[in-house]
Formats: structure tokens, sequence, C-alpha cells
């Protein structure tokens, strides 16, 4: 004896409604349809689910009994069915960040918060982590988006340019550049540079070579195995200064103060991109990609195809 989910919505509808015309309006089918469906079902159990009447309809004991269960059945259907069109249209289910910027303040954070405000159902997993364990993330699918630094490279799966933040000196409070509202590169040839070994630790390392090195004068650079809040607490302690880049001055730390770090042409910058593989067919990456391309629309294109949508280009200069 099948009894099919169709007929079950039909009754708990029509035990609602008290009417099978209401119910058949209600769902979009005809009241003669409705009728012959829930007469079939009535048939099948071998008892009558309604007491009908001019009037309407209403539940015989034995109606009451079935539609109980029969409630929390459709009611679960009808749950499972949202939640996957939910998901297939990126509005629900998982999504796996890869990053090692700070979440304390900064663009990252800006737009997992607009995105968890879209989609209030996705669940968001962050991971953080260096560059190479990030990207083997991708690749065996732990990952589905790595953002780090640098603009995007050529390899195998997508790659956007998103955004670029301030690189900003960090100092401690009692140091006399701590008066200035602008350190010069050239103000920090002979201080200690505290920078940590994890990412983006190396790449701050290469701007400051690039920015001070001369014939027979390198920086001090003193690179420990530390994260970077290890590397700011040090700093408030007066070991010397560091670099981070602008998403790391939201948390503040006993006796640290931060300085934009500029030279001749103003503010240097340290750019992020976000890569993926290109296999990768989750909704919810898509619905984050599309999030990006919103927020940063007049930056380079992704250099990869991949499950995104093309971005538009900005006529805006």
């Amino acid at each position: 004896m099948a009894i099919e989910l169709r007929h079950l919505r039909y009754a708990v509808a029509a035990a609602h409604y008290g009417s099978f015309r209401r119910a058949a309006e209600a769902l979009g089918v005809k009241q003669s349809s409705l009728s012959r469906r829930i007469r079939q079902m009535e048939d099948r159990l071998g008892v009558a689910v309604f007491e009908r009447s001019s009037g309407g309809v209403r539940l015989t004991a034995a109606g009451t009994e079935i539609l109980r269960t029969s409630r929390h059945l459709v009611d679960g259907l009808d749950y499972m069915v949202a939640s996957a069109k939910a998901a297939g249209r990126g509005e629900a289910g998982r999504l796996a960040i890869g990053f090692y910027t700070s979440l304390s303040a900064g663009n990252l954070r800006a737009s997992l918060m607009e995105h968890a405000r879209r989609f209030p159902q996705v669940e968001i997993r962050t991971v953080e982590g260096g560059r190479a364990s990030l990207f083997v993330g991708l690749e065996h699918g732990r990952l589905d988006i790595a953002i780090v630094t640098g603009e995007p490279s050529l390899r195998d799966g997508g790659a956007m340019a998103l955004w670029s933040e301030r690189i900003m000196v960090a100092l401690p409070e009692s140091h006399p550049l701590a008066a200035n509202d602008i350190v010069y590169w050239t103000d920090l040839r002979g201080e200690t540079l505290l920078l940590s070994q994890r990412d983006p630790g190396p790449e701050l390392q290469d701007i400051l070579q690039a920015k001070l090195a001369s014939p027979g004068v390198q920086p001090q650079v003193v690179s420990k195995d530390v994260s970077r809040e290890s590397i700011k607490s040090l700093v408030g302690a007066g070991f010397g200064v560091s670099l981070i880049c602008e998403a790391g001055i939201g948390a503040s730390y006993a006796g640290v103060v931060y300085r934009d770090v500029q030279d001749g042409n103003g503010p240097s910058r340290i750019s992020y991109a976000a890569y993926w593989q290109s296999d990768n067919d989750n909704p919810a990456l898509v619905q984050f990609l599309r999030l990006l391309e919103e927020r940063y629309p007049s930056l380079p294109t992704r250099v990869a195809e991949s499950a995104a949508p093309s971005r538009t280009p900005d006529p805006s200069p």
C-alpha cells in the first residue's frame, strides 16, 4: 500500500483550510484533481480521512491520527527540498576560506561580514596558514578559496586580483618616530626590524630589502618563528619595530602604535589575490566570487577560467 507524498500534502492542505476548494487554490491545482487524489489515498488506506459536507471538510478520528504524522513528513520534505534548492543557488551550504591576513580589520573581514549578511545559511570555515599549505588545501579539496598576498600568478585553476593595503610600521609608543604622522623608509635605517618567518613576513622582508638595501648596507632584520601577534608584543616590549599590513591594525597591543611608512611616491602598499580550483563546483564559492567581483570591480580580471561569471569591465577610471 503506497501513499504518495503528494496525496499527503493535499490532505494536509485540506485539513488546514477545511475545504477542498481553498486547499486546491492554495496549492495551485484543480479542485477535482485534489479531491480525486485524496479519495485514492482513502481507498488505499481503507479508511475515511475526511467527513465531507456542503460546508467543507473535517478530519475523521482516523484522519486526525494519520495527519498528525503526515504533517511532519510533509514539512520535513519541504524543508529538505528548500534547503537543496538554496544550496544549489549558493545560498546555503559550506565554504572553506584560507588566508594569512589579519581579521581584526581590513577588506577580508569586511567581505566575510557582507557575505554572512547576504547568505546567513552558508557556514563559513576559515583556515589560517602559509601560502604553501593553503595551495595544498586547494588542490586536495580542503579549501574552496585561498586569499594571499601578491599579484595573481598563473597556476592551474582560477585567480583574481583583489585589494591592496598600506604597509604600516609598528613602533613602541616611546619610540622617537612615534611622534611622526608618517615614517619614511629611510627613517628605519639603523632600526632593529622584527619580522615573522610566517607569511606574509617573508614578503614584507623582501619589500624592506628593496626599499633600504644598498651596497654594503643591509637592514637589521631579526626573523622569528612566531606569530604576527607575538611580534607586536615584542615591539610593545621595546625589542624593535616591525612591518605589518593595514588589516593588522584593528587589534590593539599594549605599548604599540602604528604609522604609515612611505617613500617619495607616497604610501607603500601590498596587494592581495584569490585563488581557487577551476573544477570546484561549490555554488557557495560562485556566490563568494561574485561578491568579491562586486566589491572590487575595477581591478584586473582573473587569469584563468572558473565557475565564476565573467567580470564586466568597470567603465569608471
